[in-house]
Formats: C-alpha cells, structure tokens, sequence
C-alpha cells in the first residue's frame, strides 16, 4: 500500500537504526493486485530476496464470495516480474475452507498455483471468526464448507503438492526440496514463531508499526493498535507499546514442547529437561495423560512422545492439549483443521 518514495525511505530509516547484514533475507508480503513495475523496482532496490503473494483461490465464485477479485493473469504476471527482478524465492499462499469451495475448486486453484513452480506453498484453513473480525460477518456462514469438507480439502490439496515434489513442513507449509525451510526441516532445524515457520533462531522479534507484535526472551510485546497513537508516541520520542505479557519459566517449557511438535510432531522430555533444568513440575505425569486420552493418534514411551501418521491432521488439536491458557480460556477459536 506504501507508495516507492515511501520505500525507499523506510529502507534510509532502518539503516540509520540497524547494521543490517548484507547478505539477509528480506520478504515482502504482496498483493498482486495492488503491484505495478514501479513498485516492484523499490521493493528490488530495498534489497527483497523473497515474495510471499495471497492468492486465496482463483475459482471466480469464491473471489466473488470472499470479494477479492483477483484474476490468474494477475498473479502470473507479477510472479514472472519478479523473477525477471531476480527475486530468487516466491511463496504463494492458497486457502481452504471458504464460502463456495469445493475440494474439485481447490485441487483446481492448487494445480494453477503448482503451474507457476514456487518455491514454497502455504495451505491455510480458513478462520471465519466474525466475532473478532466484523467484517466476516457479511459472508454467508451457509456457504461455509462444513467439519468434514474441510477436512478433506485439507487432505486432498496436501497430496497433491505431495504429489508435485514438495516437501510437507510442519501442520501447513510445503516447499521444493532444494528450499532453505526444507532443508532445515530435514536437519531438524525447522522452527516456528507467532509470524509462521521460518529457518530463524533468533529469540528477539521487533515489531515496527502501529498494533504490530515483538517477542523478547522476557516476553511478548504488542504496539498501540491506533496508528494516530503511534505516531504520537515515536515522534513524541517515547516507545509505543500498549502491552506485554511475561512468560514464566512454565511457559518457556511450554512453548518449546509446543513448537516441536510443530514442526517434528514430536518432543522429548529428556531434551527438555536439559534445555531448561531438571525441574519440570508435572509436565511428564501431564504428557503421560493426554498421551493415554489420545489414544493411537499418539505414541509416548516415557521419554518422547510423539504423534502417529493417524494423528498429524489434529497436531493442533494434539498441541493446544497442552496449552494451560488455552484450556482456562472461555475465548471462541477458529476451527482447527
């Protein structure tokens, strides 16, 4: 939405601030239709090495439905700029789940993705959370593909990019094997943070903008929501946090334990134990329950516990078992698969 000016500008600010590595990935998050060449030019010259496009789906009833017209030619042709600009990785991003879809519209949507040969791939479930987000509330909840259906879709559309050569990362991510993200996942490296699956071990994000997000290794920190606040607070030379939650100890075992079954769909309690010390608490007995409650969706031997093939669709579901907040909570969620 920034115009190039804007771009080039922001580029002068974080060089001022930060000694940035010459040799560090920059990923711009595009809509396609919202780019033009000259746009293009000042994210190439701001130094993008990656572009993650929204794609959705490209069946034109879904667009309809969700009102994000955006047509495959669109797509296509900001695709092929990019790599004209020697933009060396893409990523698209397909959803299921939504008002109208079929499983036959999204393998369709899927396939014409999959012609554009990215370098990764993500299959995300739609969340129709209207109580959070009022404007979903103008989709038609009739529309809505149901438990099922979902499922399915979900099912369907990972073999075949299975089926295409890319690899399956983690519960929605899927690259070429030559990627970074899967080599990572290959050498057990794969993580995953609030902002998705990455290859950074880095503990510290810094959220710049208005309502955006940072995590520390004290915590996590969230900006002012209103942007008149924010720049109020920056060029009042104050910080513009309204937030903060401060993990304990518990949530950092917690939070690791979650993330490895994430991304290994597996963890174990001996690992733990020496990243954080000897004192798990009750963790272990916990483990030994939910494993038993799970039944053959799992396997744990006393040590690692870790989910079955029956089991991988629901690692969500398996995960949030473990979530103390998460079960507390009287909050409404979106579906998990």
């Amino acid at each position: 939405m920034i115009e190039p000016a804007d771009i080039a500008n922001l580029r002068a600010k974080l060089d001022n601030a930060f000694d940035l590595d010459p040799d560090c990935a920059i990923s711009i998050e595009i809509d396609p239709r919202n780019m033009d060449g000259e746009k293009l030019e000042a994210w190439r010259r701001f130094g993008m090495t990656r572009a993650s496009l929204g794609v959705q789906d490209f069946d034109p009833h879904v667009q309809h439905a969700i009102n994000r017209l955006q047509s495959l030619e669109q797509t296509q042709l900001v695709v092929q700029s990019l790599r004209d600009a020697g933009i060396g990785s893409i990523n698209l991003d397909i959803i299921y789940g939504l008002p109208l879809q079929t499983t036959e519209t999204l393998l369709r949507t899927v396939d014409l993705a999959l012609s554009m040969r990215p370098n990764r791939l993500a299959l995300f479930g739609y969340a129709h959370v209207p109580w959070m987000k009022k404007h979903q509330s103008l989709i038609d909840q009739d529309s809505l593909p149901g438990p099922a259906a979902r499922f399915d879709m979900a099912m369907a559309g990972a073999a075949r990019l299975a089926d295409a050569g890319y690899v399956p990362l983690g519960i929605d991510h899927f690259a070429l094997e030559s990627d970074s993200l899967a080599n990572a996942a290959a050498a057990g490296r794969l993580r995953r943070n609030f902002q998705g699956y990455t290859t950074d071990e880095a503990e510290t994000l810094i959220g710049l903008g208005a309502s955006s997000i940072g995590k520390l290794p004290q915590g996590y920190i969230q900006n002012t929501t209103s942007t008149a606040d924010y720049i109020r607070s920056v060029r009042g030379g104050s910080f513009a946090t309204a937030r903060g939650f401060e993990l304990s100890p518990s949530d950092r075992i917690i939070g690791r334990l979650i993330e490895s079954l994430m991304c290994n769909f597996s963890f174990s309690i001996n690992d733990l134990k020496r990243a954080f010390g000897s004192d798990l608490g009750s963790l272990p007995v916990e483990t030994a329950r939910i494993a038993t409650s799970e039944g053959a969706m799992v396997f744990f031997d006393g040590d690692v516990f870790s989910v079955s093939a029956e089991g991988l669709p629901f690692v969500r579901v398996i995960a949030s078992r473990f979530d103390r907040y998460l079960q507390a909570s009287k909050a409404r969620h979106s579906a998990a698969v």
